[in-house]
């Protein structure tokens, strides 16, 4: 059944395609159940703190394509992030020895007048501007609020001036207010690429791999090339070119399926590219389960068990003695979906305790619809149930919780989360590499990092001795959940 339609301009949001919510307590279990059984309902705050935009995840995705260039047709406000972005794509260069060079970002700068008198003269000044300074590819436009609210035709202009300068204008529909899932303006930038940038193979190569992923450390040349494999990243630090034929390769995986089930199930649908439905691989048995299904799509069954093997046997040593040390351990998580429910799987394996977990948003299911990709049904199968809640980076549910709680350990994937363990005193351990736990190799990493993080609590107990929480008493003697309504 097609899943994946390319005729529209503008992606279908989580909400509607994927059943996502961002409102849930209660156990990892029972949230599956009510995942597959239809029963799970959006349940909306009554307080809101703060909200990240779709925008910024589909900007993301496309800032960072070596050869193209972003317009972002929105307020200069919404530009906030771009030195974010810059300093990714600057310090991804230096790691993989390139020239340094700034990220092609644009903003079209739409103030109080544009907003009555609409903003696409500016628009197509900015993407002129875009032609001339950086001589990209394609140039990829996303929307905004704002241009959302005055109804400019962004996908028009876009339209107009392909034909006025002769390479692809590509308009991404991720205005903030389309959807309470930010993950949605992953799915924006993926569908633009599918739509405007990938072409059908001309020809077929069994050894690349797909590999959808933010902008980790290179970890797969190695264990790939042991295979006989080549990944192949996807999208930051591309070219337009190596986009172009993206459908040329002989699988496609993902290191989080929060990111990238969209792109994946396009490329299967559309494409011809198979993609590999398993759990994330983190932790023994996701990793175990994900290169088996790798070794079954490429046909390399043979050598993926001897990776195993290997891999195993040299891991084996040191795993043995984390566990040991690391046995009864708390450890509280924070992360997006599927990271998040990775990240659990991890502390599990290392012998640790999780008395809660906290994701950013939920999906009842992937695009490709396969309960085998199913990574919060792994973590309950394989490891038990956990205290599991849904919160979209409401800082005031997670200090409550925290402070509740009160883990040995806070692991969170998003720095803005990252500060309030510390001010709460509690040893925090911040990933932003998103490689950094994956595989064999990376249950030793957080094996090592959260060993290292609870023996040296000084400076986070420093820091709570002098830090007043701007939460009131008022608030952290309530049940954390006190603002979530009950489901529609």
């Amino acid at each position: 059944m097609p899943t994946i339609n390319l005729n529209t301009a503008e992606v279908p949001i989580r909400e509607s395609r994927l059943g996502s919510v961002t409102g849930y307590k209660g156990s990892a279990g029972e949230l599956c159940r009510r995942s597959r059984d239809g029963s799970l309902k959006e349940r909306e705050r009554s307080f809101t703190q703060c909200a990240t935009c779709a925008s910024i995840t589909a900007i993301c995705q496309v800032a960072m394509i070596r050869d193209a260039a972003v317009v972002n047709h929105a307020p200069l406000g919404c530009a906030g992030d771009f030195g974010n972005f810059n300093f990714i794509n600057r310090a991804g260069q230096a790691k993989r020895g390139w020239r340094l060079a700034n990220a092609k970002l644009l903003n079209s700068n739409l103030d109080e007048q544009d907003i009555v008198f609409g903003g696409g003269g500016k628009l197509k000044d900015a993407v002129r501007e875009a032609k001339t300074r950086f001589a990209p590819k394609v140039i990829f436009v996303t929307t905004s609020c704002a241009s959302g609210i005055i109804g400019d035709d962004v996908a028009g202009i876009c339209e107009e001036m392909t034909e006025e300068l002769g390479i692809p204008v590509v308009s991404i529909s991720c205005e903030g207010f389309r959807s309470q899932i930010w993950a949605t303006g992953f799915d924006a930038a993926y569908h633009a690429i599918l739509r405007r940038v990938m072409k059908p193979a001309a020809t077929r190569r069994p050894d690349l791999i797909n590999v959808i992923n933010f902008w980790g450390e290179d970890i797969f040349t190695d264990l790939f090339g042991r295979l006989g494999l080549t990944p192949n990243y996807v999208v930051p630090f591309t070219t337009i070119g190596q986009l172009e034929r993206l459908s040329e390769a002989a699988a496609t995986v993902q290191v989080c399926s929060t990111l990238g089930t969209y792109l994946a199930a396009g490329l299967e649908e559309h494409f011809g590219v198979p993609e590999v439905k398993a759990p994330s691989p983190y932790g023994i048995a996701g990793t175990d389960a994900w290169f088996r299904e790798l070794g079954r799509v490429t046909g390399k069954e043979a050598e993926v068990e001897v990776l195993i093997a290997e891999e195993k046997e040299r891991i084996a040593p040191e795993l043995a003695e984390l566990r040991e040390r690391l046995a009864g351990v708390r450890g509280f998580v924070s992360a997006g979906a599927v990271h998040g429910h990775s990240l659990i799987a991890i502390l599990r394996e290392l012998g640790m305790e999780v008395p809660g977990a906290c994701v950013w948003h939920h999906d009842k299911r992937l695009d490709h619809g396969d309960p085998r990709g199913d990574s919060l049904q792994h973590v309950v199968t394989e490891y038990g149930e956990v205290p599991f809640s849904v919160c979209n980076k409401q800082s005031f549910e997670l200090v409550n919780l925290l402070n509740r709680l009160r883990p040995d350990i806070f692991i969170v994937r998003h720095n803005g989360m990252a500060v309030w363990g510390a001010k709460l005193g509690i040893p925090t351990f911040l990933m932003g590499d998103e490689h950094f736990g994956l595989g064999y190799e990376g249950l030793l990493n957080y094996g090592r990092k959260i060993l290292d993080t609870i023996t040296n609590p000084a400076f986070v107990r420093n820091l709570a001795r002098h830090t007043r929480l701007p939460y009131t008493e008022w608030w952290l003697s309530q049940e954390p959940f006190a603002f979530l309504g009950e489901g529609a």
